[in-house]
């Protein structure tokens, strides 16, 4: 009982204490500041260890508290990585097909226009035609020979301002004047409506076919809607037997019909005949040439 009165009487007394520095602090007493600097003397090492020994336990609090925060900040950074990484893999895979584009066009001896692919027609097997972020503005005409880093893809049928629709060799209507590689024997390539499938029926049914051979353009008055020589396809089976007049060899076009990106519009002919696209130009030196005395 004594020590508890002696303690009540201590918290009293400092309550008076604290009262009356609170109102010699609030008129302004200079005794009020040395007080303060005592106190501050002594409570502030204390209060510096208490500081030290919990301060493993306030960053695991703040650590716990703000978890949710870093890692919705790591999460969405995380998606912008990813995101950049790939917009450089579609701008590497679009430089590499135009690329691949202008190298045909340079066998053939041919000036385009690049164009993107923005849009496939109806057909649900893209075998019918493409719309293009090119036009009129562009210089593009109908019946312009369109191209892929791999062959003829079709022809330009329709022309706004910014756009063209491309009628794709696949569609059932087209037809495209053809020939052997090699053979150079003449025949029409006819789209099924397949995006990998065409047929081809050459004038002389009796000619020997097999699968793998290439089929190239035949090529049109003026280079258009078809230019000569561009890579049509490759034979890769058969319908009926040979020597009767309805036999069909089935052609898998050389460009990927369903997954076309980068096109060139072919707006400049070259000035003769261009070699085959599958066929290696002759060595300059394989000729030999006699010196004049």
């Amino acid at each position: 009982m004594r020590d508890e009165s002696r303690a009540r009487v201590l918290v009293i007394a400092l309550l008076l204490v604290s009262a009356s520095l609170i109102m010699l602090d609030i008129r302004g007493s200079a005794a009020v500041g040395g007080l303060r600097a005592l106190t501050g003397s002594i409570v502030g090492p204390i209060e510096s260890a208490i500081a030290a020994a919990a301060s493993p336990f306030v960053s695991m609090a703040q650590s716990v508290t703000s978890f949710g925060a870093v890692d919705e900040r790591e999460r969405i950074a995380t998606e912008e990585l990813q995101r950049v990484a790939g917009t450089s893999q579609e701008d590497k895979a679009v430089s590499e097909s135009l690329e691949k584009v202008l190298k045909t066009a340079g066998v053939g001896g041919y000036s385009v226009i690049p164009a993107r692919v923005v849009a496939y027609g109806s057909t649900q097997n893209f075998g019918g035609s493409i719309t293009i972020d090119a036009g009129s503005l562009d210089q593009i005409e109908t019946d312009m020979s369109v191209i892929s880093g791999d062959g003829l893809v079709g022809r330009v049928v329709q022309v706004t301002p910014t756009t063209s629709t491309v009628e794709l060799i696949t569609d059932s209507k087209s037809v495209v004047a053809a020939r052997i590689e090699g053979s150079r024997q003449a025949g029409a390539l006819s789209g099924t409506g397949s995006s990998n499938r065409m047929s081809l029926k050459l004038l002389d049914p009796t000619v020997s076919l097999k699968e793998g051979d290439k089929v190239v353009s035949f090529g049109s008055p003026d280079g258009r809607p078809y230019a000569p020589g561009l890579a049509l396809g490759a034979i890769v089976g058969f319908q009926g037997e040979q020597g009767q007049a309805d036999r069909i060899a089935f052609v898998q076009p050389a460009a990927a019909m369903s997954a076309l990106d980068v096109v060139g519009v072919i707006v400049q002919q070259s000035r003769t005949e261009p070699r085959d696209l599958q066929k290696p130009s002759p060595s300059p030196s394989s000729t030999p040439t006699e010196t004049p005395n």
